[in-house]
């Protein structure tokens, strides 16, 4: 098991904090973010789909993040949150 530090861009906390306020359930967006974290923390190379060279996407319903990975560096980079 491959262990990586991910981190989320400001602009990517803000769409999540946007989300979250707009949420009819909270929980549910709180419960997707920690799922995203926890899914891109451990071997992220079997996890998501590609979107385009360098960008990839992971489905946490209610949410679809898109990241990028630096395998040197074992980080991953969250630059979007988007509703799914």
């Amino acid at each position: 098991m491959t262990r990586y530090t991910v981190v989320w861009v400001r602009s990517a906390q803000d769409e999540l904090a946007e989300l979250w306020l707009s949420a009819s359930d909270r929980n549910v967006i709180t419960a997707a973010a920690r799922a995203i974290d926890e899914e891109l923390s451990e071997d992220v190379s079997i996890k998501g789909s590609d979107l385009s060279e360098g960008l990839q996407s992971l489905f946490a319903p209610p949410l679809k993040a898109i990241f990028t990975v630096s395998d040197d560096d074992r980080m991953v980079e969250v630059l979007r949150v988007i509703p799914h």
